[in-house]
């Protein structure tokens, strides 16, 4: 028996049996006991920390509040799906604005130029978020591809008030995520941003220099 058999031996056969894992119940990762105005200060908070912008608007006006966020911003040309209801609603809000509305459910390869060189912005609804980090939470479907978050250079995204839990394991328990997963999850805590070697802070390197929330109530 080799030293590491024998260490291994002894280690298994303490005087109160085997090692087993430690039996948890998660409290470190949940049970914060926040209440539903606590998780919305929560995550307004940690997200603007990092540059993130939320807007508070009725759900049934929140259209009204995207129309103003694109021309604050002077965006022409906005990709967004088709079949969830966010894009839906948004596409029949827009129909009159002088905006061109650019279909994301469709083959990267039939768009690639126009997404990488002429789209200004991408609208994408979310699955929820989290508190604790001031975190979005999204599923990409064919309909809202994941390049729909990554590669515009302003990323709009739609999130409910209700759907903000206390934690990601929260988020992750309530929705079951182990019982099956999307090919990518996306947890989005701000716009992308890296820093050189000197710690110069730099946006839109990797990815949007604009996150820009519509938070509904």
């Amino acid at each position: 028996m080799s030293a590491r058999e024998t260490i291994l031996g002894r280690l298994r056969q303490r005087l109160d049996g085997p090692l087993t894992p430690p039996v948890s119940d998660f409290s470190v990762m949940s049970g914060r006991g926040w209440s539903r105005e606590e998780r919305l200060r929560r995550f307004t908070a940690w997200i603007t920390s990092v540059h993130g912008e939320v807007i508070h608007t009725p759900r049934a006006d929140w259209t009204r509040a995207l129309a103003k966020v694109l021309a604050d911003k002077g965006i022409r040309r906005l990709a967004l799906g088709r079949a969830h209801p966010v894009a839906a609603e948004a596409r029949a809000a827009l129909a009159e604005a002088e905006v061109t509305l650019v279909d994301a459910d469709r083959p990267v390869d039939a768009w690639r130029e126009e997404l990488f060189f002429r789209t200004e912005a991408g609208l994408t609804s979310t699955g929820g978020g989290v508190a604790e980090t001031g975190s979005l939470w999204l599923w990409p479907t064919p309909d809202e591809p994941r390049l729909l978050s990554l590669v515009p250079p302003i990323h709009i995204a739609v999130l409910d008030a209700e759907a903000i839990e206390e934690t990601l394991f929260d988020v992750m328990e309530r929705h079951a995520w182990g019982q099956g997963m999307p090919t990518n999850a996306l947890l989005i805590s701000g716009p992308s941003k890296t820093a050189d070697i000197e710690q110069t802070l730099a946006y839109g390197v990797h990815g949007p220099r604009e996150l820009v929330v519509l938070l509904r109530h």
